[in-house]
């Protein structure tokens, strides 16, 4: 078991995917969860098509898989922590999977509809069938359900005339609304307004359905990466973080192809559940090989670990700052920037979390988010897990102190 060590590795990956969630988030947050498919309702540039679509290669779809990598990473780590001190860690995780639910549901319903923490609470307990597994295992269940999964998303559905319809009055509708829409208006659209999904009933339940077996495969890796101790000393892991970052390229082109070919194309579905994910382990063991040759010191290091390690707070700020921007209780600017300034101002708000993150923790331990999650995991004001008791001393037979062993 592999307990006593923090990776700061691991802290730097998981910054490194908060970027990458962010950059793609930001699609949505300026046009919306089905706007950010159909630019043409916004004018659209050629610029902002070709940009789009760079997005498409080497972001989307590829930067949530890391964060569920790690989600799973830390799963196993804490219950090895725990289990090393000689604590339950069964209650510890059904909290944290509980506090994450709630967590996700009040940011899902009071600021942005795109959450993921009510998601990852949720499989947490999925993911409970597999905890105790050994790395070999769950690397078998992973790789069956990645090539499953790809295997069952082969084929189109038709779009239809009426569907087409509902889409282009959806997104009309919400132009403007998050354009110039206050605060209750936004909420009123967001929760009462029919979705322009142009698929049977029986499918929506029946996707609802695999949705964490398509997920699964990145958690159970990273679960197997965590019983194997990977990345926690990057400097002896080099030659197999260089075989790890082979995957980028090959993933690249799996992501290259189902754009070229479209979304009407019946291998846009296998294309994209497996580019993904392949790309975001590539992306893994490519920064873990920059990383681990690179100084310790390095300010862009460090910054990626101090976002890294307020992962929920300031995942949590990307959500505040950009409805701030693009709604209209805010700046009110969705649709109006441009898919180019939206990746810049990405990368201007990750600066700034960066350095917040900083400055945080050169005052403190965690983040604010962080801290009370963790006070409700282990049921505990110090939020750390109490330590078990020590059994009285076994006194002899006159009470004179402890009996000889």
């Amino acid at each position: 078991m592999h307990t006593q060590q923090r990776s700061t590795a691991v802290d730097a990956i998981r910054g490194l995917s908060l970027a990458g969630i962010l950059m793609a988030n930001m699609l949505i947050f300026q046009y919306g969860i089905f706007g950010k498919d159909e630019l043409h309702y916004f004018q659209a540039t050629a610029l902002d098509q070709a940009v789009h679509n760079v997005l498409k290669i080497f972001v989307e779809g590829s930067f949530m898989p890391i964060f569920a990598f790690l989600f799973g990473y830390s799963m196993v780590m804490m219950r090895e922590s725990l289990i090393a001190k000689g604590l339950k860690c069964g209650r510890s995780l059904f909290r944290r999977s509980v506090l994450l639910i709630a967590l996700g549901a009040l940011h899902s319903y009071y600021i942005w509809e795109g959450d993921i923490l009510l998601f990852y609470g949720g499989v947490s307990f999925f993911l409970l069938l597999f905890v105790k597994r050994k790395p070999r295992t769950l690397l078998i269940w992973g790789t069956a359900l990645l090539a499953l999964m790809a295997a069952f998303s082969y084929g189109t559905a038709e779009t239809t005339a009426e569907g087409t319809a509902r889409m282009a009055a959806y997104v009309k509708k919400s132009i403007e609304v998050y354009g110039s829409g206050t605060y209750s208006e936004i909420m009123h659209f967001r929760l009462t307004e029919e979705l322009p999904i142009d698929l049977p009933e029986w499918l929506l339940l029946l996707v609802f359905l695999i949705t964490p077996l398509i997920s699964a495969p990145m958690f159970l890796f990273g679960m197997a990466a965590a019983k194997r101790g990977r990345f926690l000393d990057p400097s002896a892991e080099i030659k197999r973080y260089v075989r790890g970052a082979l995957l980028v390229p090959v993933a690249l082109a799996l992501k290259t192809a189902c754009v070229l070919l479209g979304t009407g194309s019946a291998w846009n579905g296998p294309l994209t559940l497996l580019g993904g994910p392949l790309l975001g382990l590539g992306y893994v063991y490519l920064f873990a090989l920059l990383y681990a040759v690179s100084p310790r010191k390095s300010a862009v290091i460090r910054a990626f670990e101090a976002v890294g390690r307020l992962s929920l707070t300031n995942y949590l700020m990307h959500s505040i700052v950009c409805v701030l921007i693009f709604y209209g209780f805010g700046l009110g600017l969705f649709g109006k920037l441009g898919v180019l300034p939206g990746a810049l101002l990405a990368v201007v708000i990750y600066a700034a979390l960066a350095t917040g993150s900083l400055l945080w923790l050169k005052r403190f331990r965690s983040g604010p988010v962080e801290r009370l999650l963790r006070v409700g995991t282990y049921w505990s004001w110090s939020g750390r897990p109490k330590a078990k008791a020590a059994p009285p001393p076994i006194s002899d037979v006159r009470g004179q102190g402890p009996a000889a062993l």
